[in-house]
């Protein structure tokens, strides 16, 4: 059929069409007859029970959304580690990470007032390091293990190790200088 034909058949039929309303209890009317006939069981349509669930489902949505969003930024916190790359850098990060440890413990356990500003600006420093070992995991994520990603995050072991023995000496150094101070007081006396 054409176009022309459709329209015409619209204008001869225009006035046979049903433009009326139907009552408000229309769709009860029609479950009870279909309910006679065995077709259907008896349905009622509740309006307000309606009116109920569409804010429910938008907040049953919400939820859904904020559980996808905080899963998936869990994900995104996942940073690869050293130990990530091969067999031999996780033993290698084990190495670094004991040997750190060990070194800090010493440190922990000196008390002397005399030291306490060493300490302090070594304490500083170490934490300046394991913020930029942080970053270098995120870089080595990104990167897909690169080599040059790989050495940096060594060099930061290596730097921490470093400054941690470079106090340890320094505190002795001083301790050797007090003591002899001391026993040079003795002396005089």
């Amino acid at each position: 059929m054409n176009k022309d034909t459709i329209d015409q058949l619209f204008k001869k039929h225009e006035n046979d069409f049903d433009i009326e309303n139907p009552e408000s209890n229309h769709t009860e009317r029609f479950l009870n007859k279909l309910n006679k006939q065995g077709e259907l069981p008896l349905v009622k349509v509740d309006k307000q029970r309606r009116r109920l669930w569409k804010p429910l489902i938008g907040v049953a949505a919400s939820i859904m959304l904020l559980i996808t969003i905080f899963i998936g930024s869990q994900q995104d916190t996942s940073y690869r580690e050293l130990a990530n790359v091969s067999p031999k850098m996780a033993e290698t990060e084990d190495f670094f990470t004991s040997t750190i440890a060990e070194e800090l413990s010493k440190i922990k356990n000196e008390n002397s007032p005399a030291v306490q500003a060493l300490i302090q600006d070594t304490m500083q420093r170490i934490k300046i390091l394991e913020e930029d070992y942080e970053s270098l995991k995120i870089d080595l994520t990104e990167s897909g293990d690169d080599r040059r990603v790989i050495y940096a995050m060594i060099s930061n072991f290596q730097n921490r190790i470093d400054i941690l023995q470079n106090a340890l000496e320094q505190i002795e150094n001083i301790k050797q200088l007090k003591n002899q101070s001391h026993e040079m007081s003795d002396i005089h006396i």
